[in-house]
């Protein structure tokens, strides 16, 4: 899928996280000849259905200026969150989509945090959704994997607590089987942690070869 010129990608980043943690990854596509629409949202104010409500209006405006393909690339929970719009709101000229560290089954972190006030304060409404144990709303708002879906995990942790807490491989935050989901089209494992993978030079190279191919490169 080459680029036409006209070509974007949406950034989508983690929670309590803000845009600026996808600049590197920003300026990688756009150094590609992708425009890039890297956006801010409430990660800690909203649960999922409310962010992706008011995600529509600027992806929308910017999908309309474009003649090509529009991607996307989201780094832990800004893949639910990329899950949920193309349920909601599916672009009519969607490309890929490349997922860097998402729990896309869910963190047995949240699990065992969840009920915790502190937790709850800091994470919000979307902490709450993380968990391994998902309503039957939930799994409505995010529905099926239908498109060209790449994952990239990491299997290095910064967190000693999280990594006595997560079975087998993991980032820190979100073990590695735990990024997998039915519909996917191609899952890689890379050396690298989860508040680091969205700068991590491989995983950005891994990201735009998925993005051209639609296939990690090996």
């Amino acid at each position: 899928m080459p680029v036409t010129g006209q070509d974007g990608g949406v950034l989508l980043h983690g929670i309590l996280r803000r845009a600026a943690s996808m600049q590197k990854l920003e300026q990688a596509l756009t150094a590609e000849g992708y425009r890039v629409l890297n956006l801010d949202y409430p990660s800690r104010e909203q649960d999922l259905a409310q962010i992706v409500d008011g995600l529509s209006a600027p992806i929308t405006a910017f999908e309309a200026e474009l003649t090509g393909n529009l991607h996307f690339v989201t780094h832990s929970m800004g893949g639910l969150v990329a899950r949920a719009y193309l349920n909601r709101c599916r672009p009519k000229r969607l490309g890929r989509v490349v997922m860097l560290a998402p729990p896309n089954e869910g963190s047995e972190i949240a699990d065992l945090l969840r009920r915790n006030w502190l937790y709850r304060s800091a994470f919000g409404p979307a902490g709450g959704q993380l968990a391994t144990q998902r309503s039957e709303e939930l799994c409505h708002l995010l529905g099926e994997v239908d498109y060209p879906l790449g994952v990239i995990a990491g299997d290095r942790s910064l967190y000693v607590f999280a990594s006595l807490v997560l079975p087998g491989p993991n980032d820190g935050r979100v073990s590695v089987e735990r990024t997998r989901v039915a519909g996917m089209s191609d899952h890689i494992v890379l050396p690298t942690s989860h508040p680091l993978i969205m700068r991590d030079p491989e995983a950005m190279a891994q990201t735009i070869h998925f993005l051209r191919h639609g296939r990690f490169r090996r």
